[in-house]
């Protein structure tokens, strides 16, 4: 895997801005420009080509985190950013534009740990708080061997990993954490950034899973394809109804068997359904509604949305599957399609 390329290509948006792009109609000389979430880069990544090969339209994005997909969307340097954490009343009003949000697919956040001598674990949520609170320093914990009969847990520290850049990730696991566990709630709480007790730091998705691949005894929380594509195992979470789940295609779909906002702009994390997985989230991509902006051509904002179009039609939901997310809900997807609809340039229309 060569994510971490992508991190790097990403410093230097700020630099580019849209010094590449053509103001030619003609889709093959158009490239968009993005940054944002490392969690749904390798759908992303996949998606891009697949859009790129059969229209020409090329798509740069940075995985420089949630965070700073949104500050450079906030300074108007990329096309789109990618975040996994919808943005809040107040965070709106601090953009210089009105942001629609668009969900592209739906995705896991797993704890991924470093126990060869383990095959299968088991976690509920308070003790996933505790470990990241610093109250569970062993993986022979009693409380954790409860829920493992028969397993053999070693006397082996226990290290958590934890995200050091403003992450969309941290953001999911930190609401479903602050939902669990009152504990975490009074002392950490929700957010894309926060202060850590304990635990080793590392940049995106990919540093993490770097760093609990390499570290003996380690836990963390990524995006499911990152554990799969480094073979590194991950637990099973007991849910809100008590049952320990996989994270699976059908277990993330299941978490979103809710009513949708029209925005959709919502948390699924610690869904009451019986066969869902507990940490499951939409990921979206936020826009300015008004297109012409920054002596923006139509062109330009005609392939961002055309592409972000694409994106909930079924030839890219169909793709997420084959890197280990989920399609998004029929229901969602309709309510992306009407979001879409209202985004303008001069205000008119761009989708027609």
């Amino acid at each position: 895997m060569n994510k971490l390329i992508i991190i790097a290509l990403a410093l230097s948006l700020a630099a580019c801005g849209h010094s590449k792009k053509k103001t030619s109609d003609h889709k093959s000389n158009i490239d968009l420009t993005a940054a944002g979430a490392t969690f749904p880069l390798p759908y992303y990544n996949l998606a891009f080509k697949t859009y790129k090969d059969s229209t020409g339209v090329s798509v740069t994005y940075g995985g420089i985190g949630s965070g700073g997909g949104i500050r450079s969307l906030k300074d108007r340097i990329v096309d789109f950013a990618g975040s996994d954490a919808y943005l809040s009343e107040a965070e709106m009003a601090e953009m210089p534009a009105p942001v629609v949000h668009i969900p592209t697919c739906m995705g896991a956040v797993v704890m991924a740990y470093n126990l060869p001598e383990v095959k299968e674990l088991q976690l509920t949520g308070d003790m996933i708080a505790d470990i990241f609170l610093g109250k569970i320093t062993r993986w022979n914990d009693p409380r954790i061997q409860q829920v493992n009969p028969g397993v053999t847990l070693p006397d082996k520290a226990v290290s958590p990993v934890y995200r050091s850049d403003g992450s969309g990730t941290t953001y999911v696991f930190s609401d479903y954490l602050t939902k669990i566990s009152a504990p975490w709630a009074e002392n950490i709480g929700t957010g894309k950034a926060l202060k850590w007790p304990v635990g080793i730091a590392a940049k995106g998705n990919p540093g993490v899973a770097g760093t609990i691949s390499q570290t003996p005894g380690a836990i963390g929380y990524i995006g499911s394809e990152y554990a799969f594509a480094l073979k590194i195992p991950v637990a099973k979470l007991q849910n809100k109804a008590g049952n320990f789940v996989a994270p699976t295609t059908e277990s993330i779909s299941a978490a979103a068997d809710i009513e949708m906002p029209a925005d959709t702009r919502t948390m699924i994390t610690d869904s009451p359904i019986a066969d869902a997985y507990p940490i499951s989230c939409f990921t979206w991509i936020l826009l300015y509604q008004e297109q012409a902006y920054k002596n923006r051509p139509e062109p330009l904002a005609q392939a961002t949305v055309e592409l972000l179009n694409w994106l909930t039609n079924p030839e890219a939901q169909d793709i997420t599957t084959k890197v280990h997310y989920s399609p998004l809900p029929a229901s969602t997807v309709k309510n992306a399609k009407q979001i879409l609809k209202t985004i303008t340039y001069n205000g008119q229309p761009i989708l027609k």
